[in-house]
């Protein structure tokens, strides 16, 4: 009788109920295009980068990274996968008679039973895991393989080891990476052996009888004898780890290096470790013979408690008893050993420290006056204020911006240099009349123009003075290739050079377009580039849109900083790359740094923090790319160029003797020029840079010291003050500056920073590098180190006098009058005869007015303090030499009342009013306020009434009621057209 149950359908059922072989086709099909899919998104990444570095021209680069990748990924992953998963089998094929004697054994069983059809399976699947995990680790070291294979020797030895540096900061790196890879496999081998062994018999928990078979026991013995041999590897390594080892010490935070306790406890300690782990190894491959854990046993617990007494107990007790009743005694070679070493690492041991008196010696004071212009040509436009400025005047059309911060060159013109503010007219997205595909990625594509003012002179009005301006731009500059494709605010990409004009710029005759022509983009007309680029970008409209064919290429990486990581991944970048015109081409300098952290006895510093400063918290644009942000050992070694039409990046080798960049250029060859292939135009532009300037300052403030007894007792430590001319709380920012410092015959540009002592807000020091590239001096770093028994004016400090003046705190009041803002520019500071000059611009965002104006210009030298219309006025109050300069003739209308006549109290304090009131005149009239103005003439003559009635009292000979002054002559009182007319009363 035939079963008619719940079973499967049989006989034609059956059949229906397959697909048919369409179906099955169609699911064939789509599951070959879905595998395809997955693999060609895989493709696309590695595809698009091919793609750019050969546009670049850098594709050397690109290979040689991804072949070393692969060949580490391959050879690490690979030895992984043999080690572990031949100890599985070596588990395996150990493995005792089965016998299911005991209820432990009866439940693996089940367990051995339902992996036995899979066991090769199983094996191929847990080594290639690891070995995957283990290859793409290894694959990440590929900068430690390069450094090490092609490492060039430094030619300085450690003080300790006598070894060459490159044996810490190249070799030394990989070895441990080989350490730590072996550690890695035998533990991962031992866990593998452990299970297998465990699982089929070989070790047991809970049956009776031994707890491990002979053959288990010898090969666990051999495995973990091989991890104690690379203990022993690593001890002995650990010996010369500690002249790069970084601990806290109370002088100095990141010290790197031995001191007393390493030298004289740890370095033994290390040593005899060494010895008792090769003998605790020995003991565990003895066991292939003895077949007992015994004796290695006892060695491994004797080696662990060796480690806690002699290597930790012992160190300790040297330090309490030994080093810490005479700590400055015993650590004093070593600190000497630090000291010369951190100098050399950074490149500062010849920094120049002279003793300044910090105090003007000069009693006629006036006599300074003509020594401050020969002695700097002091910048009034503070690049990091005067943007939104440029922006207002120069902007053009809202689609076009620049940078959040200006950049300072100097440029000649008549043969003498001029410090100069400079920004280019970049592409700006968000001013796009209207947003779409094609308007944001065909369309607007580029920026038009540089634009220069002069850093030293504003106009009447406050404005800058402009060298380079309009649109199309014209100046001083003369002819050159305009377009902006590549520049610090194109972070996207443009489609370029195809059926689909760009637009160029806008005139009185109307909008221009044009089209790339350029080398650089990769081409997209193939359509394996074009589909390749629509997953990369995940836009689709790329893959089938029309307005790309032929010629069209695609734009991208386009930020200078950007392109010159790419082509140069083992290259840290300074935050601020700057624009120059040379050679008729805009061209983005980029500077670039190699570094280590293995340099012996050198301290370490974090880049990230020790370049931050209040410019870089503002704009993370600014801020250091570094591809090791813990370093002790940094240099300037490359100076890079950006073409901003071409995107053309070059590559120079600045430091011709720094073995890191040797090393590196023997990795990649041909990718770094010579110096002398760098143009005497390219020359005139390039500059100290501003990163590499931060780091040094900030080791000098310990590191200024030269003997181990003061910088231990740590009197001499100073700081990097506080940005005063705002509120963040953090560093004050660097200022590029042309002056001369007491021992130079004539101004330099240079680089300049301030220091206090910890905690206080005096001055202690002021430090200038030569910026300029190309002259002798180029580099040197000047430090000027005020007496501690003087106590001179900090930045800080100055800022606070400045406002807490009643004068000036009331004109400041008045400019900020009505929606008016007040912003302090850089506060610069310059020695002069001994003492220091302070000078800082004061910007005004007035009224409607949505950009600052220099409306005052604040100056301070010893003590003396003035807050005037222009920098010439402020001088000549300062040095008390009214009259005796006169005033450059784009600074606008300098007349002012007479000197007051001598006289009482009351006389003053009338032409002190008088002052106040004609200050304020001469503000209404910038303003076109003629009610203010009205105002301020009426106490103008109220105040010069009064002056002239106390004067009579008094019975001086002053101000008489012919309006005449001390000369004789009338005073002149402005007019609302600004020219001088006749007013009530004479000044």
């Amino acid at each position: 009788m035939p079963d008619r149950g719940g079973g499967p359908p049989t006989g034609p059922r059956m059949r229906v109920g397959r697909p048919s072989r369409r179906v099955r086709t169609l699911l064939m099909t789509l599951g070959v295009l879905a595998v395809l899919g997955m693999a060609f998104t895989m493709f696309a990444g590695f595809w698009t980068d091919w793609l750019w570095y050969r546009s670049v021209h850098y594709s050397s680069v690109f290979t040689t990274t991804l072949w070393t990748k692969i060949g580490l990924f391959f050879v690490f992953g690979l030895l992984m996968a043999l080690a572990v998963g031949f100890n599985i089998w070596l588990a395996h094929r150990l493995r005792p008679p089965l016998s299911a004697m005991s209820m432990e054994q009866q439940n693996l069983d089940r367990y051995r039973m339902g992996i036995a059809p899979y066991k090769k399976w199983l094996l191929l699947g847990i080594t290639a895991l690891v070995g995957l995990v283990a290859g793409a680790s290894a694959s990440g070291q590929w900068r430690t393989w390069l450094m090490w294979v092609n490492g060039v020797p430094f030619g300085q030895k450690d003080p300790q080891f006598k070894l060459d540096v490159s044996f810490y900061a190249f070799d030394l790196p990989w070895y441990r990476f080989l350490l730590g890879f072996g550690f890695a496999t035998v533990i991962i081998s031992v866990i593998a052996a452990a299970l297998t062994h465990y699982l089929y018999g070989g070790l047991r928990v809970t049956s009776p009888g031994a707890r491990a078979t002979a053959v288990a026991t010898g090969h666990l013995s051999v495995l973990i004898g091989v991890f104690v041999a690379l203990k022993a590897v690593a001890y002995w390594l650990d010996r010369y780890g500690l002249a790069v080892k970084s601990s806290d010490f109370k002088a100095t935070d990141n010290w790197t290096g031995l001191r007393y306790v390493d030298a004289n406890a740890y370095l033994p300690a290390k040593t005899i470790l060494f010895c008792i782990a090769v003998i605790c190894a020995l003991l565990f491959f003895a066991t292939l013979w003895r077949r007992t854990w015994q004796l290695p046993v006892i060695g491994f617990g004797l080696m662990v408690l060796s480690a806690i007494l002699i290597g930790g107990l012992y160190p300790a007790l040297v330090q309490k008893f030994q080093v810490q009743p005479n700590e400055q005694a015993k650590e004093a070679p070593y600190v000497e050993k630090n000291l010369e070493a951190t100098r050399k690492a950074y490149d500062i041991e010849g920094t120049q420290v002279t003793e300044y008196a910090g105090v003007s010696e000069t009693e006629d004071k006036t006599k300074l006056r003509d020594d401050v212009d020969a002695t700097a040509s002091i910048r009034i436009m503070d690049p990091n204020i005067i943007s939104p400025t440029f922006q207002q005047l120069q902007q053009m059309r809202n689609y076009y911006a620049f940078p959040n911060n200006l950049d300072v060159d100097r440029y000649s013109k008549d043969g003498k240099d001029q410090d100069t503010v400079i920004g280019l007219r970049e592409l700006n997205l968000a001013g796009i009349p209207k947003k779409n595909w094609i308007n944001n990625h065909f369309r607007y594509t580029h920026g038009y123009g540089v634009v220069a003012a002069k850093g030293t002179q504003v106009d009447s009005e406050g404005r800058p003075v402009f060298t380079e301006s309009d649109l199309p731009s014209k100046g001083d500059l003369g002819t050159y290739e305009q377009r902006v494709y590549y520049g610090e605010k194109t972070t996207t990409y443009s489609i370029v050079g195809g059926p689909q004009k760009e637009i160029d710029y806008s005139d009185d005759s109307g909008e221009k377009t044009t089209s790339y022509k350029g080398d650089s983009g990769v081409d997209l007309s193939n359509p394996v580039n074009r589909a390749a680029y629509a997953l990369a970008f995940s836009e689709p409209q790329i893959l089938y849109s029309g307005a790309i064919g032929e010629g069209s290429k695609i734009l991208y990486n386009r930020t200078p900083k950007e392109r010159v990581e790419a082509v140069a991944p083992w290259l840290t970048i300074d935050g601020d790359a700057y624009p120059a015109v040379v050679d008729g081409r805009i061209q983005w300098i980029v500077d670039a740094y190699t570094t280590t952290n293995g340099y012996p006895y050198a301290s370490r510093t974090t880049l990230g923090d020790t370049t931050a400063d209040s410019l870089t918290a503002r704009n993370d644009s600014r801020a250091v790319v570094a591809q090791q942000n813990q370093v002790n050992y940094i240099r300037n070694s490359v100076k890079a160029t950006v073409d901003a039409y071409t995107g053309d990046v070059k590559l120079y080798q600045w430091d011709t003797e720094d073995p890191v960049l040797k090393t590196w250029m023997k990795a990649f060859p041909d990718t770094v020029k010579a110096k002398s292939e760098i143009s005497d135009a390219l020359m005139a532009h390039l500059r100290y840079p501003q990163d590499l300037f931060k780091v040094q300052r900030e080791l000098l403030t310990r590191y200024h010291v030269k003997d181990a007894t003061t910088f231990l007792s740590g009197s001499e430590v100073w700081q990097v003050p506080d940005d005063p001319t705002n509120k963040s709380g953090d560093a004050v920012p660097p200022y590029y500056l042309s002056m001369k410092m007491p021992d130079q015959k004539q101004q330099a540009f240079s680089l300049t920073t301030t220091f206090t002592p910890i905690g206080r807000d005096n001055l202690s020091a002021f430090m200038a590098v030569d910026a300029e590239a190309g002259t002798e001096d180029y580099g040197k770093i000047r430090v000027l180190k005020l007496k501690t028994s003087t106590t001179v004016n900090g930045p800080k400090q100055v800022q606070s006098q400045f406002n807490s003046e009643q004068d000036i705190a009331e004109s400041i009041r008045l400019l900020r009058g009505g929606d008016s803002e007040v912003e302090y520019g850089n506060l610069l500071t310059v020695p002069l005869d001994g003492g220091l000059l302070y000078v800082e611009p004061v910007y005004v965002r007035g009224g409607d007015l949505k950009y600052p104006l220099l409306r005052k210009v604040l100056v301070s030298y010893g003590g003396n303090t003035a807050f005037e219309d222009t920098l010439d006025e402020a001088l000549n109050k300062v040095f008390g030499a009214e009259g005796s300069s006169t005033e450059p003739p784009d600074q606008g209308d300098t007349t002012t009342p007479p000197p007051p006549p001598s006289g009482n109290a009351t006389v003053q304090e009338a032409l002190n009013d008088a002052q106040k009131a004609f200050d304020a005149g001469q503000e209404a009239l910038k303003k076109n306020d003629w009610a203010a103005y009205g105002k301020a003439q009426k106490d103008l003559e109220d105040a010069l009434r009064r002056a002239e009635d106390a004067q009579a009292r008094a019975g001086g000979g002053g101000a008489g009621q012919d309006g005449k002054g001390q000369d004789g002559k009338a005073g002149p009182t402005p007019t609302p057209s600004g020219s001088a007319g006749s007013g009530s009363g004479g000044g």
